[in-house]
């Protein structure tokens, strides 16, 4: 048993398809067939059957999966650390999170980090859902993700950063837009903007409006937050979202939110495998960008993108990011390197 044999096992669990990862590894189906097959010699138990479509590992392979998997992305993210320990102070940090995030919660997080840790590299990897993001750290395509938190996930670690108030996002010639907040209840009268299909934060939404019995008619969807509150200014209808660090500065004259204080605010923060599993450089991002978020009610960059001051606005108590408080102790302990 090698652990080329391990990652060859793992990377067809999860494809499904030995063919696909013969593509990547650029060998023939057959060589990682045989590094298959001489794990099932060595174990003595059948690890994959075949299905209709590709492979599936049985309840033996299911085991072994789990356990290589874990194995496999802690030693590969020990030898990371260590290169960056070699390279003294450089390497890089991946990050995976959605299409509008950097923009809204990391520009003034991403311009420190810069400044204080020239040497190293950030690579950000966009993905379409938190789902999508959770996947990619466990294929151990990333060291962080910041995504929308959820309820708890086998072998990932969240910690929340922020937390989002929904607001109703409304023309400005709107009959709601004088409204100062609106309530769940009233929202069923509205022409929705539905938020994106497999998000956690559409999931939440659906979950309170049905918990209050108010399903509002959907006139359409779409694939993020931005593009819902583009519609809405435009007239479209109505959308309901997260009140995303920044937006007041958009100097949007057609645009209202209205917040809706009876519906519980969305937490967003950091995902990772393990925190003391991770580089210095990956915490010092985490622990950076969760300060720039906390040094100002809105969570907002500054007014100048290369100053790193942060001065406060009035906008965090109206409809604003809360803030839920810096990194727990356990992220900030690593977090000199």
């Amino acid at each position: 048993m090698t652990l080329d044999d391990l990652r060859a096992f793992v990377a067809v669990c999860d494809s499904g398809s030995l063919s696909a990862v013969a593509r990547e590894l650029g060998c023939t189906q057959s060589a990682v067939s045989q590094r298959v097959r001489r794990l099932e010699r060595e174990l003595g138990l059948t690890l994959l059957e075949r299905q209709p479509r590709g492979v599936s590992p049985t309840q033996a392979g299911r085991v072994l999966h789990r356990s290589a998997a874990d194995g496999l992305g802690g030693l590969d993210q020990a030898l990371r650390r260590l290169r960056d320990m070699r390279q003294g102070g450089g390497g890089t940090v991946r990050i995976t999170t959605g299409a509008t995030t950097v923009r809204h919660f990391m520009s003034a997080g991403v311009v420190a980090f810069r400044r204080r840790h020239p040497h190293v590299s950030l690579e950000f990897q966009t993905e379409n859902s938190t789902r999508a993001c959770l996947e990619a750290l466990a294929a151990n395509a990333a060291d962080l993700a910041w995504i929308t938190i959820r309820p708890p996930v086998r072998g990932v670690e969240q910690r929340p950063v922020t937390e989002l108030p929904w607001v109703l996002a409304v023309r400005a010639d709107d009959p709601l837009a004088d409204r100062t907040e609106i309530g769940p209840g009233e929202l069923a009268a509205i022409r929705h903007i539905r938020l994106p299909e497999n998000s956690i934060s559409r999931l939440r939404l659906d979950e309170h409006l049905t918990r209050q019995g108010t399903e509002p008619v959907s006139t359409t969807s779409v694939a993020d937050w931005d593009t819902a509150i583009l519609l809405a200014e435009l007239g479209l209808g109505h959308a309901v979202v997260p009140a995303l660090p920044g937006w007041h500065r958009s100097a949007r004259r057609d645009l209202r939110l209205i917040p809706i204080p009876g519906l519980p605010p969305l937490a967003a923060g950091w995902a990772v495998r393990r925190w003391d599993a991770l580089s210095p450089a990956a915490l010092a991002f985490a622990e950076t960008v969760s300060d720039s978020l906390h040094r100002r009610p809105d969570g907002g960059p500054d007014d100048d993108e290369h100053d790193g001051a942060q001065d406060g606005t009035e906008y965090g108590t109206e409809y604003g990011a809360r803030d839920s408080g810096p990194l727990p102790p356990g992220a900030a302990d690593h977090g000199s390197g």
